[in-house]
């Protein structure tokens, strides 16, 4: 596996902030509400970054069926991850937090319970995330979620972390 560092850039490019490029949104946990493309609107778009700011879980998919190509997007309010699967697994990036790059190491341990290096978030409802793959600007990371939704592209300004088979 290869792994490559996208830092973060200090201009964004303009974008149409009423387009709309997702094709599905599920919701992970308590709710496990489902929206597809004729169902995603401006109203549907507010409420799910309100929630997200809250603390949620939720997938958007550029896939209408919901196969591949999906950002998740975990969040407790005070870190949020987003992870983005493309090419059945064999192309993904991760929110990438510069604080913890040193952490690499420790994470390969597995040892989930050590705060240290992991957040309380769950990928998948299961998964650990740790701490490299989350960053605690919660607004920079909505600006990323909104920035997919609008775009089906990665927000250049947070860092990504980008690993291909």
């Amino acid at each position: 596996m290869e792994t490559q560092i996208i830092p973060k850039q200090n201009n964004i490019p303009p974008f149409d902030s009423h387009a709309i490029k997702i094709l599905r949104i599920e919701y992970f946990g308590p709710s496990y509400k489902t929206y597809y493309q004729d169902q995603i609107t401006e109203k549907i778009i507010a409420q799910l970054l309100k929630k997200i700011s809250d603390g949620t879980n939720v997938y958007l998919y550029l896939d209408p069926d919901g196969e591949d190509d999906w950002l998740e997007v975990n969040c407790d309010g005070q870190w949020i991850a987003l992870g983005f699967w493309g090419d059945s697994g064999k192309n993904n990036y991760f929110s990438y937090n510069p604080a913890f790059a040193d952490s690499a190491e420790q994470i390969l341990t597995e040892n989930f319970s050590d705060k240290r290096f992991f957040t309380n978030l769950l990928s998948g409802g299961q998964s650990p995330i740790p701490k490299i793959q989350a960053i605690p600007d919660i607004q920079s990371g909505l600006n990323a979620v909104e920035y997919f939704i609008r775009t089906g592209l990665f927000f250049p300004g947070i860092d990504w972390l980008h690993e291909s088979q």
